[in-house]
């Protein structure tokens, strides 16, 4: 692995292009009740699929083959993505990670949660340019100083090689001693939608006031 004073820039083929994601949508939304979490709406679509196109349109303006999205949780209609399980379903964000990353085919890729509302292909733009200056990857980090293991790009190989000698639970524990770069984010950047507040915050946003 890399050390920060080994580290070089990345040569230009390998910069990120449409970068692959992983996203976790797997979770029991216990803060939320228990409810289908990703499958909420706001605006119109569910959290899901707002992440999926915030995915989408990064990798249609002018950055190469589409991405791949590899949605770690149960099998929906929408959106359209490649649906797996970690093993045993609802184990953590790490197995859930590594069930994803088997089916990563870019170079790049974003780990994303199922329920950032607010996500826009900007979001992911500045991460993947933070983290080809860096090498292995870059996380967003919000206002408090925290940083946000969903919301990040990674060197796949990188992300491949910590996940084959690691038998830890948490995603700081396996992600963390990679160095990522922080990429500070605003309010609503990597804001997600753990509680009922959350949501209601979100839609109070997003969605135009009622008549």
């Amino acid at each position: 692995m890399d050390t920060p004073s080994t580290r070089s820039t990345p040569p230009r083929q390998d910069r990120p292009g449409a970068l692959d994601a992983v996203i976790l949508a797997g979770g029991g939304g216990r803060r939320m009740g228990g409810v289908d979490k990703p499958g909420l709406a706001v605006a119109g679509r569910t959290l899901l699929e707002r992440v999926a196109d915030a995915v989408r349109a990064h990798g249609a303006a002018g950055r190469g083959a589409g991405p791949r999205l590899v949605v770690v949780g149960p099998h929906r209609e929408s959106p359209r993505a490649l649906y797996v399980r970690e093993d045993p379903p609802g184990s953590g964000p790490v197995p859930a990670l590594r069930a994803g990353i088997a089916h990563v085919r870019s170079g790049w890729f974003a780990l994303l949660a199922a329920d950032l509302p607010h996500l826009a292909p900007e979001h992911l733009d500045a991460l993947a340019g933070a983290a080809v200056r860096d090498g292995s990857g870059a996380v967003f980090v919000d206002p408090a100083g925290r940083e946000q293991w969903l919301t990040g790009v990674w060197r796949t190989d990188a992300v491949r090689d910590a996940l084959a000698g690691y038998t830890g639970r948490s995603l700081y524990g396996l992600l963390g001693p990679l160095d990522p770069r922080p990429v500070p984010a605003d309010d609503l950047a990597a804001a997600d939608c753990d509680t009922p507040e959350d949501l209601a915050r979100a839609r109070g946003l997003l969605e135009p006031p009622a008549p």
